[in-house]
């Protein structure tokens, strides 16, 4: 009876008015008697009931209630069911692949039924055709349709190219789905990156990104400006209401620009995107680095900077500067164990490993050698000069040398000091791998960059200013670890190191960045 008080009050302070047209009338009472609850299911995971009641919405452990009426559960064949609604890009290979690694990790035997529409049931069930034990029922759809379903009660995951929009987040609380922007409704799945496309008969093989802005607004409609053949080039997009078409608006329409090619042709998806510009050799597309198909990728350049293309790495450190992160959105009230169980998994080694192998971006840390890093301290040494001497260089090099390079980098979002959607992400991370004692015994400086405008001096002291505000974000967020035993320090070396041209958003965008180097 004191769990079940506890609970009551507990939940009190947390209650929501939203309800589910299949709740059902139950009655929950305590073993001895002296207290009930009568209201409507809102459901069950295993664990825990959710009822609206007159005093609002309960979440009561079941392990000390009796449950009456037509809506209580079976518990002894109790089956975990989540839906989970959203892009295809992210539903179609990668979700299917973790959900198979997990059903192998749990011992549990996995089978899978193609619905009618778009999407296909994976059930897990004990071995030798034994108990079902949990199902996953996918809906491909695209972004937009699975923040529709999550508002409307029909989804409680949504696989998201982009970030919920400030819409969708005020209907969500009004649903009684919590703050969808608050950092603990959505974590980054995976990695994935805008790139432009060509077929492979194509001559050219490089761009920058201010050409590439100006080919998909239209100020630039000829292949002659970019070094080819005298034809008109023919734009290829994502879909408007796709996820990646609004992230490929979001990272494009910068610096003043109005809008895209009005004879651009839009796809649904992006092995639709793929074909038609492969067998087009005057397309240029903006599609997706997991689906590329027999497309040929440019490599982003400038007369400032090296080429950079979307390897992993480059993804993975934000040096390529057109990411695309992948979000799971998770509503504010309790998922089955074996759904959280899962969630928990897909952040594991193992499902990054399985997150690289279906072609997509793992976010696992990596340590790199200064001496793999050659192109960028060539590049350094060929914007030196006027602001940056040779002094600023060396003191650069003899910080660095004895240290290596973590693949975990944070970025800011565009006129501003918040961190991007990867960087987020990333802050969660290391703060994790720092309460797991990962790095005990270990020195981590955190090495903040800045872009070139303005005076030197004053990009170092931004710079150093960014890299402060970074490790405070990791140290506040790791409120477990026992820091005293690594170093945490910060560097900064403003404008030292250019990744991209100062030219265009994009360019100073990739240029402001913290660095993480560790020994």
């Amino acid at each position: 009876m004191t769990s079940l008080r506890a609970a009551i009050f507990a939940a009190l302070t947390i209650c929501c008015t939203g309800t589910l047209a299949a709740a059902q009338d139950v009655t929950l009472t305590s073993r001895d008697g002296d207290v009930e609850i009568s209201g409507n299911l809102q459901g069950f995971d295993g664990e825990f009931y959710r009822v609206e009641t007159i005093y609002g919405e309960l979440t009561i452990d079941g392990s000390g209630v009796l449950c009456e009426g037509p809506g209580c559960p079976n518990l002894n064949a109790y089956v975990a069911e989540v839906t989970i609604s959203g892009a295809p890009t992210i539903g179609r290979v990668l979700m299917p692949a973790l959900i198979e690694a997990f059903a192998l990790r749990q011992g549990l035997e996995l089978s899978r039924e193609t619905g009618s529409g778009l999407g296909a049931t994976f059930t897990l069930s004990d071995p030798d055709g034994g108990q079902a034990r949990g199902r996953f029922h996918l809906r491909l759809t695209n972004t937009d349709e699975g923040f529709a379903d999550l508002l409307a009660g029909e989804a409680e995951i949504v696989m998201s190219l982009r970030e919920v929009t400030r819409d969708e987040a005020i209907r969500g609380r009004e649903a009684g789905l919590g703050d969808l922007r608050d950092a603990r409704r959505s974590r980054v799945l995976a990695l994935d990156a805008l790139v432009p496309l060509v077929s492979a008969g194509n001559p050219v093989t490089t761009i920058t990104t201010p050409q590439l802005a100006k080919v998909l607004s239209g100020d630039i409609a000829d292949w002659v400006a970019l070094g080819g053949a005298d034809a008109p080039i023919a734009v290829h997009l994502h879909a408007a209401d796709t996820g990646l078409g609004q992230t490929t608006e979001r990272q494009m329409l910068t610096d003043g620009a109005d809008g895209f090619a009005p004879d651009a042709t839009r796809h649904a998806d992006g092995e639709a995107l793929a074909q038609a510009v492969s067998q087009d050799p005057f397309a240029l597309g903006i599609g997706s680095r997991s689906e590329k198909g027999l497309t040929f990728e440019l490599a982003l350049t400038g007369d400032c900077g090296f080429g950079i293309q979307a390897t992993r790495r480059a993804v993975k450190t934000e040096d390529y500067p057109l990411t695309a992160p992948m979000f799971l959105y998770l509503p504010a009230h309790r998922l089955p164990k074996l759904v959280r169980e899962f969630l928990v998994f897909t952040r594991e080694p193992a499902a990054q490993l399985v997150i690289r192998r279906a072609g997509f971006v793992d976010q696992l840390p990596e340590e790199i050698e200064i001496d793999a890093q050659g192109d960028r301290f060539a590049n350094a040494v060929l914007r030196a000069g006027g602001d940056v001497t040779l002094a600023d260089l060396q003191r650069m090099v003899q910080v660095l040398r004895p240290l290596k390079r973590l693949t975990t980098t944070f970025r800011f979002e565009p006129g501003s000091i918040r961190l991007d959607p990867q960087s987020r992400s990333n802050v969660d991370s290391l703060a994790r791998a720092l309460e797991s004692g990962f790095y005990d015994g270990r020195q981590l400086v955190f090495v903040g960059f800045s872009d070139g405008e303005g005076p030197a001096s004053g990009n170092r002291a931004i710079a150093l200013g960014r890299a402060d505000a970074v490790r405070n974000a990791v140290v506040k967020a790791a409120e477990t670890a026992q820091l005293n035993r690594l170093k945490l320090e910060t560097e900064a070396f403003g404008e030292a190191m250019p990744m991209a041209c100062d030219d265009s958003e994009w360019g100073r965008r990739a240029n402001r960045r913290v660095e993480i180097w560790m020994r």
